[in-house]
């Protein structure tokens, strides 16, 4: 299978990501946001169900941002797909627009959820996949949570109860970029072995390069096993495909200047 059009969707993103940055001249989460590209351009360029025309249409999958700081790795992802347009993407973080620091559940702009307080959107999703069980509908819900977001209880409250459930129709992402908002994620709770943790609760759990598009496409979309939710532990970088901006916390959230605007933006590669 030929992934040269997801990956340009990719360089597409990341180039919006940037200059929506620019434009809204104020601070916005980058680095989470960069992380997370190859995620939701995989996801939204080849394994969700939906219809742009259609957005409240039944049968779709649902997509849950639990991160909600990394919005603009979501965002940039609906305006690819058609979800959005390029004048809705543009009013990012402008007065009274629909497109905030954080996600506001708005179904016509293909926002399934509301997110800003970490710790939420997993048991969000369990509810989404319960109700399409009890209703007999087959769409799936995808989850995509951060690792540091993993310190949270609720979280882990939700993955004890996704496995009681037997919730095989959902699918949890983790971004395991290593970095949180106060620092690295290893010196503030070390999640460990995170995949064999989950897999230990029951989940279908594996670890996968998260800017890794075939595998993160393989791992999605395998055969699940009957009566086990799964997980993808997401191995990524933060701040991915900005040199200056990988690995370097000043960046989780930041105010983009014209002058790291043009250094970023060189990096992005040609879009075909």
């Amino acid at each position: 299978m030929n992934f040269d059009e997801l990956e340009n969707m990719a360089r597409f993103m990341r180039r919006n990501i940037l200059e929506a940055s620019l434009a809204c001249n104020l601070s916005a989460h980058l680095g989470g946001g960069l992380s997370i590209v190859e995620i939701t351009a995989t996801l939204y360029g080849r394994v969700l169900r939906f219809d742009p025309k259609n957005p409240s249409w039944a049968d779709r999958d649902r997509f849950i941002l639990s991160k909600g700081h990394g919005v603009l790795g979501f965002y940039s992802a609906l305006l690819a797909a058609g979800m959005i347009s390029e004048e809705t993407f543009k009013t990012f973080q402008h007065n009274g627009s629909d497109l905030i620091a954080h996600p506001v559940m708005n179904p016509a702009l293909g926002i399934e959820s509301s997110n800003g307080s970490l710790g939420h959107g997993l048991s969000m999703a369990i509810g989404l996949a319960l109700a399409a069980r009890r209703k007999h509908q087959n769409h799936k819900i995808y989850v995509l949570l951060g690792d540091g977001e993993c310190n949270e209880g609720s979280v882990w409250e939700s993955i004890m109860s996704a496995a009681q459930f037997k919730l095989d129709n959902l699918i949890a992402i983790i971004d395991y970029n290593q970095l949180q908002s106060d620092g690295d994620s290893r010196k503030i709770m070390d999640l460990g072995g995170l995949s064999e943790k989950l897999g230990s609760f029951g989940w279908d759990a594996c670890d996968v390069d998260g800017h890794c598009i075939p595998e993160l496409f393989s791992a999605m979309t395998r055969p699940p096993r009957p009566g086990c939710p799964r997980v993808l532990v997401a191995h990524t970088v933060k701040g991915k495909g900005i040199s200056f901006m990988e690995n370097n916390n000043d960046w989780h959230h930041n105010r983009l200047t014209q002058a790291n605007f043009e250094r970023a933006i060189a990096e992005v590669g040609e879009i075909q």
